[in-house]
């Protein structure tokens, strides 16, 4: 499937909190799913409604294979992509064209 945006995204409870990696084809839609505790068990159980990281492709199995990378990272890894990316931690949702 090319042609559609796909976006490999990271989610936070806190800085240096617990952390959610994902993909999906509409990243607004997603986050704020995330942020209201519906979609995953897992992002509502530790309270991960911050959206600290992404990247855009145009292609499924790029952004799916690209999603498998990180999520083998050793931890610190993730934060310091986090922190090149978005050093204060801020909430990136707002910054999204909805």
């Amino acid at each position: 499937m090319i042609g559609r945006d796909y976006s490999v995204y990271i989610m936070a409870s806190r800085r240096n909190g617990t952390l959610y990696i994902g993909v999906t084809n509409h990243l607004g839609a997603r986050a704020f799913q995330h942020r209201n505790g519906v979609g995953s068990q897992f992002t509502a159980k530790y309270g991960i409604k911050t959206l600290v990281w992404y990247e855009h492709y145009g292609d499924v199995r790029e952004a799916i294979a690209r999603e498998k990378q990180p999520k083998k990272w050793e931890r610190r890894w993730k934060l310091e992509l986090i922190e090149r990316f978005n050093p204060e931690w801020r909430d990136l949702h707002e910054t999204l064209n909805h």
